[in-house]
């Protein structure tokens, strides 16, 4: 197949929808399929290059920060990108378009679709879904979810990453929805080097949003100042400054280290020597700092909330609070942090889940979507 993937953000661009985007277009390249993706340009940043097989075309699209996506940035990808998906439709001759978000880039899917006659198959990242994260999306769904159910019901396809965000989906939109959750490289042979650190090693990783709840952190962790840990923060976003001043008012400094923003090989790095992910969000799809996690073996506590569900069994590979239940999420740390054996224990089931999300096989999936969704156009 040759196969035109859109999407607004893509490495080192955005978050954890770029990295799926990139590890499925890499996939169905090794699969023997062409892959072209369409994604947005920052400075320094090439206008086209190879990613692995992929061939990749950066367009304008006003983006100002790698981590924010703001209205400006969508409409440029949409407007810019239109008129550049048209070109590459006749010299790349897709057949078909996987589009990763509704909205934006699901409306040039479907745009694109009407205009040239491509079917689309849509991945939904539960962001693109009234409700999914509405703290950041439910202004503009306000005025432009009235324009979106054509976009998911003219799909050849559709997929969401998570089965809370298929069920959000569907509470909006009466289309079919598949369930292929995000993937990642496991490593068979780190299960037998999981050991409990000294002291153990506390992790964060994501944007520094609302959505993410960072300052929750260092909160939960100063009622556990007598214990012994290590917590690194790693990322950036508008909350950043804030969660740094709310370290020093706790007189944690020596207890935290924040290095910013970090590839993807670096943060995997980091989690390889961690023992903890904590992860207080208040919305989540099935994020890639998750299922980092889980390739390594950490113990996980998170919110319960949704694609979480599918990565965390409480009390076994970890604990799940409700948002903003800092007490709950302090015993829970201090039941791991005081316990050698459960953390261990814990660990190696977060190992054990990781199966489950095994990248060869989403793969696999992506590419028996795509392929059956072609096939039924024909």
């Amino acid at each position: 197949m040759r196969i035109l993937v859109l999407i607004h953000e893509y490495p080192p661009i955005g978050g954890g929808g770029g990295h799926v985007a990139q590890d499925v277009a890499r996939g169905l390249v090794k699969l023997g399929h062409e892959v072209c993706v369409l994604a947005p340009h920052m400075k320094n940043l090439p206008l086209q290059s190879v990613d692995e097989g992929v061939r990749l075309i950066r367009i304008p699209s006003f983006r100002r920060k790698a981590f924010v996506g703001d209205m400006l940035a969508m409409s440029g990808y949409l407007f810019i990108g239109f008129f550049v998906s048209l070109w590459l439709i006749f010299r790349f001759q897709p057949q078909i378009i996987h589009v990763h978000f509704a909205v934006p880039a699901g409306l040039l899917a479907w745009a694109l679709s009407k205009l040239t006659g491509r079917p689309y198959v849509l991945t939904s990242h539960l962001g693109d879904v009234p409700g999914g994260v509405p703290e950041k999306t439910d202004r503009w769904f306000g005025w432009i979810y009235p324009f979106t159910p054509r976009i998911w019901q003219d799909a050849a396809a559709v997929t969401a990453i998570s089965d809370f965000t298929r069920y959000l989906a569907l509470s909006h939109y009466p289309v079919e929805v598949n369930v292929i959750h995000n993937g990642i490289e496991i490593e068979r042979s780190h299960k037998e080097n999981i050991k409990v650190n000294k002291p153990p090693q506390i992790v964060f990783a994501g944007r520094f949003v609302h959505q993410k709840n960072p300052v929750l952190i260092p909160q939960v962790l100063y009622a556990l100042r007598e214990l012994d840990w290590h917590c690194v923060m790693i990322g950036d976003g508008e909350f950043h400054t804030e969660t740094m001043q709310e370290i020093a008012l706790l007189g944690l400094q020596d207890r935290f280290t924040l290095p910013g923003w970090m590839s993807t090989d670096a943060v995997m790095k980091i989690m390889k020597d961690s023992d903890i992910l904590l992860m207080p969000s208040l919305t989540e799809g099935i994020p890639l700092t998750g299922l980092q996690a889980l390739a390594n073996g950490l113990a996980i506590v998170s919110s319960r909330v949704g694609g979480m569900l599918d990565l965390v069994e409480d009390r076994v590979n970890g604990f799940l609070h409700v948002p903003y239940d800092v007490q709950g999420f302090i015993e829970s740390m201090r039941s791991l942090l005081t316990d050698p054996v459960l953390l261990m224990n814990t660990r190696k089931a977060s190992f054990e889940h990781s199966r489950k999300f095994d990248l060869s096989y989403v793969i696999q999936e992506y590419e028996r979507i795509l392929i059956s969704a072609l096939t039924e156009e024909r």
